[in-house]
């Protein structure tokens, strides 16, 4: 207790802060990895290095000690080659933050057209029994995938998403990318995930779904020709069997700019903080 307060008595405000930044990295860092499959491997690395310290402390074991030291910098250099996509998918939210508000406001009206006409469309094939792909680019650029496909660039409507899916076309057998109110391409190839999926029914395009949601933020919707069900996938996670209304629900809910989600909040605070102080 005694040393506890020693310490205490000579912190300055440069030591707190020190602190506090160590601290706020721990947690993004922690925060940014949490539901993905980095944890088991970042438990085990955490487990590793409390086992070696316990043992070189304890028993003066000197060439495993000198193993350990010699050790460690190839293991500072492997983990950030381990854990590159985890790092890859922290840098590219950190990019996101600033310019997801003001990107996203100012294409309102295109993205509820957008909105619009992939509900519609995706109702027109599920009843058909349609398979069918359509990625939405949010701020993530899809270029590459693009390139893959078929060139378009054409306005996005209902019935033009519904003949590339009918399994008559050429472009059916593949995947669309939607980028601000415009189909860009057709037949786009995707990256599969590599994810376990427990369920069978889940075939390449799901995948295909989850594997582009790794890889970005887009919002990929999936119409399963065999079924005619309709799932949305997102940042690797799948949400099954959605009618029209949850679909639409579901859209509009990853599309609302954060702005709009906090504004009426803050502005019905203030409103009532005012009407206590003039009463």
């Amino acid at each position: 207790m005694a040393n506890l307060l020693w310490y205490l008595q000579r912190l300055t405000w440069t030591d707190i802060l020190d602190i506090l930044l160590v601290a706020s990295i721990l947690f993004w860092t922690l925060y940014l990895m949490r539901g993905t499959r980095a944890v088991p491997l970042l438990r085990g690395v955490i487990i590793l290095i409390i086992a070696i310290t316990i043992l070189t402390n304890l028993v003066r074991l000197r060439a495993f000690g000198w193993l350990t030291q010699q050790a460690l910098p190839a293991l500072l250099v492997a983990i950030p080659v381990i854990f590159q996509q985890e790092l890859r998918h922290a840098l590219e939210r950190l990019g996101r933050a600033g310019a997801m508000i003001g990107r996203t406001s100012g294409n309102k009206a295109a993205i509820e057209k957008t909105l619009s006409a992939t509900v519609q469309a995706c109702l027109l094939l599920a009843n058909q029994h349609h398979g069918a792909l359509i990625v939405l680019e949010r701020e993530t650029g899809l270029q590459e995938f693009a390139e893959t496909g078929v060139f378009l660039d054409a306005a996005i409507t209902p019935e033009l998403l519904a003949t590339i899916f009918n399994p008559n076309t050429v472009l059916h057998d593949g995947a669309v990318i939607v980028r601000r109110g415009r189909i860009l391409a057709a037949a786009c190839v995707l990256p599969l995930s590599t994810a376990f999926l427990a369920d069978r029914q889940l075939g390449l395009r799901h995948r295909a779904a989850l594997g582009i949601t790794e890889e970005s933020d887009a919002i990929a919707i999936v119409v399963s020709e065999e079924r005619g069900a309709i799932s949305v996938a997102h940042n690797g996670r799948i949400i099954r069997n959605l009618d029209a209304r949850r679909l639409d629900a579901v859209l509009q809910a990853f599309f609302q700019p954060a702005l709009e989600r906090t504004l009426p909040r803050w502005s019905a605070r203030l409103r009532h903080l005012l009407g206590k102080e003039s009463s």
